[in-house]
């Protein structure tokens, strides 16, 4: 939204301000003023994350290690133990019911927990961070 505003607002600079200098100036600080901003929400982000990780209950600091440790149950499950208790299970004919995951959603999870989302990747191809 506020890049979108961003070109509009440069080009106003041009009827207003007669020095180059200090219009350059403007512009650039309109220009990163959305990356500024970023900026300062994740590194907001991040002290709250230190201080839940540092937290003396277990109900705050250990939310992020017990969905880690689901999401890794869970894929464990389902990519080893699932397949070899259905090998074994066939091998002496027996049938048996196995409970399967919502794999998609589980995916979602862990690769927004391991910061892997697509977005970091499109920010990438887009120029936006190194």
């Amino acid at each position: 939204m506020l890049a979108s505003l961003i070109g509009p607002v440069v080009g106003l600079l041009d009827k207003f301000i007669e020095d180059k200098d200090q219009k350059n100036k403007l512009a650039h600080e309109i220009a990163t003023m959305a990356q500024k901003h970023a900026h300062e929400a994740n590194m907001g982000q991040i002290d709250i994350n230190k201080n839940e990780a540092n937290h003396r209950s277990i109900w705050v600091a250990g939310w992020r290690p017990a969905c880690g440790w689901i999401c890794a149950l869970a894929l464990g499950w389902h990519f080893i133990l699932q397949p070899i208790v259905l090998f074994a299970a066939a091998i002496f004919n027996i049938t048996l019911p196995v409970p399967s995951f919502d794999m998609g959603s589980l995916m979602t999870v862990l690769m927004g927990m391991l910061g892997l989302g697509g977005l970091r990747s499109f920010e990438k191809s887009k120029g936006v961070t190194k």
